[in-house]
C-alpha cells in the first residue's frame, strides 16, 4: 500500500492484530509503565488516516491528541523537515545561534494576541513551556504563589504537575510538589460546583476568586500568575462563558497578577482562530503553546510580553529548544495553515460537526452535553440527562468499539469523548465520523 492509498477506512483484522500484539508485548517488557489506552500500533499516516502494522487503516479524529493539526505528514511539513535534516540537524541555541529559531519567534510575535513586542523561550514539551511560564512569572513579579483550576492539565514535570489537577493518579506519590499553588473551581457550567445556573450566577465561580480566596487566605500581593486553559482540555473540553474569562482577567489586572493562557492543546488553529483565547477577546500576559506548533515535531514555546523578560543570561534555556528541524516544521506549519485557509475550514467544519453532535444529543438519552469551538469538540456521556451521572464505562466502550471499526476518538474528563480531527478535515470525512460515532452510541443505548 502506497502513501497515496491511505484514503479510506480498512479493517483487515480486529485490533490488536498479530503484529501489533508482538510489539505491545515487547513494549510491555522493555518500556516503563505508561497509559496506552488503545491497542493501535501505527506504522504510517497520511492526511486524516493512519495505518497500523497489521494493515488496518483508521480515520483519525484524535489528531495525535491535537498535535497533527495539519494532518499526518503534510507535504509542506515533510519537505521542510527533509530539507533541514540535510542541512543542519542541531546547533545549540542555548550558547550559539542559528537562523530559524529567531524566524519562528518573529512569526509567533505576529500571530499571537497583543500589539506589544514579545519574547519567546523554545522548549520541547508542553510541560517544559509551562515551567518556563512559572519562572517568567516568578522572576518578573518577585512573587511566590500561583493559582490554577480544578480539572486542569498543565503537564507532569514537578513544576507543571503542581498546577495539574485533573487526575489523582498524576499526583499520587510525587509529594512534595512545587509549593504555593492553590486550585479553584473552573467554569464547568454543565456541572457547576456551586450548583448555580449561567447567566443568573453572574460568573460567581470567577468572582469568588477575588471575594473569597484572595480576600480570606491567599495574599494577592504574593500571587505571581493565574494559569488558565482558555478551553479546559483533559478536564472535559469545557468551554467557559466569555464573561468568566473577562472577570478572571479583571482580577489579574486589579492585583498585578499575570494571566497565563495555556494553549498547549487549544492553540494553533484548533478553534478556528490561531489561539483559543482570541474567542474570548482576552490578551494574556504569557502564552504557552506546544502540540500543534510543529505538526508532530517535539517543540513548544513560552511567549510573553517583553517587559517580563528574565534579564539574566543563562537563567533559563534548554539544549534542544529551538532545534532547527523542529523550527523548519513550525514555519511550514504556519505557512500551510495560512495558505490552505485551515482556520476558516476549522470554523466551518467545526460548526457543522457540532450541529451533528447536537442532533445526537436530541436523540439519545446518554448524550448529556455537547460543547466546543471549531474543531475542539466533545460530547459527555451520562446515565441520563436528568441526573447527569457520568457514565465512564459506556463512554469507554463507545471509544473502543469505534476504534475496532476504524474511527479513532479519545477520552477526556469524567465521561466525555473528544472529537478532534485535523484542521483540513473535509465535510465527507466529518460525515463518515459522525455516522460511525452515532452507530456506536445507538448500539450502546440501554
Amino acid at each position: 500500500m502506497t502513501a497515496g492509498e491511505l484514503n479510506k477506512i480498512t479493517i483487515k483484522v480486529e485490533p490488536p492484530g498479530p503484529k501489533a500484539k508482538e510489539i505491545l508485548e515487547r513494549d510491555k517488557k522493555y518500556m516503563a509503565t505508561t497509559n496506552k489506552v488503545m491497542p493501535v500500533v501505527a506504522r504510517r499516516g497520511q492526511g486524516m488516516y493512519v495505518e497500523d502494522v497489521d494493515g488496518n487503516v483508521y480515520l483519525d479524529f484524535q489528531s495525535g491528541i491535537a498535535v497533527n493539526n495539519t494532518g499526518h505528514c503534510h507535504p509542506k511539513v515533510v519537505e521542510a523537515v527533509r530539507k533541514q535534516v540535510g542541512e543542519l540537524i542541531h546547533f545549540p541555541g542555548i550558547l550559539l545561534s542559528q537562523n530559524l529559531e529567531g524566524e519562528v519567534a518573529e512569526k509567533l510575535n505576529e500571530i499571537t494576541p497583543g500589539s506589544f513586542d514579545k519574547k519567546v523561550y523554545f522548549m520541547c514539551s508542553g510541560a517544559g513551556a509551562i515551567d518556563s511560564a512559572i519562572k517568567v512569572a516568578r522572576w518578573s513579579t518577585g512573587r511566590p504563589r500561583n493559582i490554577a483550576f480544578m480539572g486542569a492539565f498543565h503537564g507532569k514535570s514537578i513544576g507543571a504537575l503542581s498546577l495539574t489537577a485533573s487526575k489523582n493518579a498524576y499526583r499520587k506519590g510525587f509529594m512534595p510538589e512545587m509549593p504555593g499553588v492553590v486550585h479553584v473551581p473552573y467554569a464547568y457550567c454543565y456541572r457547576c460546583p456551586y450548583k448555580m445556573e449561567y447567566p443568573e450566577c453572574d460568573v460567581y465561580c470567577a468572582k469568588v476568586i477575588d471575594e473569597m480566596y484572595l480576600e480570606k487566605f491567599i495574599p494577592p500581593e504574593e500571587v505571581a500568575a493565574i494559569f488558565v486553559e482558555p478551553i479546559q482540555g483533559e478536564g472535559g473540553y469545557i468551554v467557559p462563558p466569555t464573561a468568566w474569562h473577562k472577570e478572571v482577567k479583571r482580577i489579574c489586572e486589579k492585583y498585578g497578577i499575570l494571566f497565563v493562557a495555556d494553549e498547549v492543546q487549544s492553540g494553533f488553529g484548533r478553534t478556528g482562530k490561531w489561539f483559543a483565547i482570541e474567542n474570548f477577546d482576552i490578551v494574556p500576559d504569557i502564552m504557552v503553546v506546544a502540540k500543534g506548533i510543529a505538526s508532530g515535531m517535539p517543540m513548544s514555546a513560552c511567549i510573553f510580553n517583553e517587559k517580563y523578560d528574565i534579564k539574566q543570561p543563562g537563567a533559563h534555556a534548554t539544549t534542544f529548544g529551538g532545534n532547527p528541524v523542529a523550527c523548519a516544521a513550525a514555519l511550514a506549519t504556519i505557512e500551510a495553515i495560512k495558505e490552505e485557509k485551515m482556520l476558516e475550514n476549522a470554523s466551518k467544519q467545526g460548526e457543522y460537526m457540532i450541529g451533528r453532535l447536537n442532533e445526537m444529543k436530541e436523540k439519545y438519552e446518554m448524550v448529556g452535553d455537547v460543547r466546543g469551538i471549531g474543531l475542539m469538540t466533545a460530547i459527555e456521556i451520562v446515565k441520563d440527562k436528568k441526573s447527569k451521572t457520568p457514565d465512564m464505562e459506556t463512554r469507554n466502550k463507545i471509544c473502543m468499539d469505534a476504534m475496532k471499526r476504524g474511527l479513532l476518538v479519545l477520552f477526556c474528563g469524567a465521561s466525555s469523548i473528544r472529537v478532534i480531527p485535523a484542521l483540513n478535515v473535509t465535510r465527507s470525512q466529518v460525515d463518515t465520523a459522525m455516522e460511525m460515532l452515532e452507530k456506536e452510541i445507538k448500539a450502546n443505548t440501554k
